[in-house]
């Protein structure tokens, strides 16, 4: 390499077993050049030519910086899946379940019929397959897949049954993308993970860690602690999706470089909108292009009051330049569909602090905690419906199966940047309301999800479910 502007990984080799809060090194304290490690890239998994996508649930190990081995578990390797590149049009799943226990596969973000949603009502058994026939139609987005199995999504979870999916037109170089995988594409996972003394990932929720989500002291990218990313000197695209049970990412430059946020969970915005400081919330994915050809050696930030590290950044001369401006637009705005609705429903996701001292779930939405023989709420198939949201405690990020929605107002006021385009997934601080479109149907034996994606409180009955037809 001719140039690199590398520090050591202490960037996000975090010390101690807060379960609260993150600690790291400084932004811009010095290292060794030679002493970096290079993230990698989950493989890559491309579905489009032949149309079939086998996917297996497994076993397996992690060590952090030379320390014991960790049980892990993956999908087709030993921590987390690999990144599924899909386009539309017909696809062939099978998901095999070589584990001990039931496990699922929900794709967070593609829209799919409530049969092939992968929620609760679809385990897949030990020794079990599960053959899904997809028709994938939708706009280009980053998408993901994780287990959903009631109660034990978020150890599950945790423990690495989560990937990345590309949907892609194949139009990105036209639009003038970055699109080399793993160069100046970037696909980057990030989970926080509480590792002990003796160097192991754990997980033993406590009461608090029930009531505020587990968190961890130790950051992760793709399953890596402490690697630096290797970058061309120019514009590269990151997709970042927040993989953590619990943990909300303020994420900012230190050196104070602007973020263009380009995409949202669930697709393109109309043009590149500049942000210093971008948030995003358990289940949220964005899309944003960084400008890495001046000099120094970024490190990815996150927090305000407490900053840490997240990732670091290492220019590298000798990786080709392809993309050195920003585009100016990807098309119109996203279609309004605010007057179209047919009714407003209300939803309170709530913690009931009396039934959590009393050792009960205390979760709930609309005071109801979720019941997999009870349907919620009925939709009508191709029908517009406005919710209202609101939070109880603390801020709680709600996600909806089976449609994308358009978040109208943030306590009243214009939605957060990050807000501003198709979304799954949105982080209700107080009140949000969003507007959606039911053009997936779900049958009353396999319905849609509502719920928080704090995946304790999704787990302890924060959750609801609905029909569609």
């Amino acid at each position: 390499m001719k140039r690199r502007h590398f520090m050591t990984s202490a960037a996000a080799a975090l010390a101690g077993v807060s379960s609260g809060f993150l600690t790291g090194r400084p932004a811009g304290a010095a290292g060794s050049a030679s002493s970096f490690t290079r993230l990698e890239m989950p493989p890559l998994l491309d579905t489009r030519q032949s149309g079939r996508l086998s996917l297996s649930a497994r076993t397996g190990s992690l060590s952090f910086s030379g320390g014991p081995a960790n049980p892990t578990t993956g999908f087709n390797q030993d921590y987390l899946g690999p990144t599924i590149i899909m386009q539309n049009g017909p696809l062939a799943a099978e998901v095999k379940n070589t584990l001990d226990e039931a496990v699922s596969v929900h794709w967070h973000g593609l829209l799919v019929p409530g049969e092939h949603d992968g929620g609760p009502h679809l385990p897949i058994g030990q020794g079990e397959s599960w053959t899904p026939d997809m028709m994938i139609a939708q706009q280009p987005a980053t998408a993901w897949y994780h287990s959903h199995i009631h109660g034990r999504t978020a150890e599950q979870v945790y423990s690495g049954l989560a990937g990345v999916i590309h949907v892609t037109d194949g139009r990105d170089a036209e639009r003038g993308l970055p699109v080399d995988y793993g160069v100046d594409d970037l696909t980057l996972v990030l989970q926080d993970r509480r590792i002990d003394q003796s160097g192991r990932m754990v997980y033993d929720p406590s009461m608090m860690d029930v009531m505020h989500g587990f968190m961890g002291n130790r950051m992760l990218v793709n399953g890596q602690s402490g690697a630096v990313a290797a970058v061309p000197a120019g514009i590269v695209r990151l997709r970042l999706l927040n993989g953590s049970n619990a943990r909300s990412y303020a994420l900012s430059f230190d050196d104070g470089r602007l973020m263009h946020l380009i995409a949202t969970d669930g697709g393109f915005l109309s043009a590149p909108v500049a942000l210093s400081v971008l948030n995003i919330a358990p289940g949220e994915r964005v899309e944003i292009l960084v400008d890495f050809s001046g000099s120094g050696s970024p490190v990815l930030m996150s927090g305000i009051e407490q900053p840490y590290g997240v990732l670091e950044f290492g220019v590298d001369d000798t990786m080709p330049v392809r993309i050195t401006g920003l585009p100016e637009n990807f098309g119109p705005e996203p279609e309004d569909l605010a007057g179209t609705e047919i009714r407003t429903r209300q939803l309170s996701l709530d913690m009931g602090m009396g039934g959590m001292m009393m050792g009960g779930g205390g979760f709930s939405i609309n005071q109801r905690p979720f019941d997999m023989n009870r349907i919620d709420l009925e939709v009508a198939l191709g029908t517009v419906e406005r919710w209202v949201v609101r939070s109880t405690m603390i801020a709680h990020p709600f996600h909806v199966h089976g449609a994308l929605f358009r978040v109208v107002s943030e306590n009243g006021a214009t939605p957060r940047p990050e807000n501003l385009g198709w979304k799954d997934t949105v982080l209700v601080t107080n009140e949000a309301e969003i507007i959606m479109r039911f053009d997936q149907p779900a049958s009353r034996d396999k319905p849609f999800m509502y719920h928080c994606h704090i995946l304790e409180h999704e787990d302890a009955g924060m959750m609801g479910q609905f029909t569609v037809s």
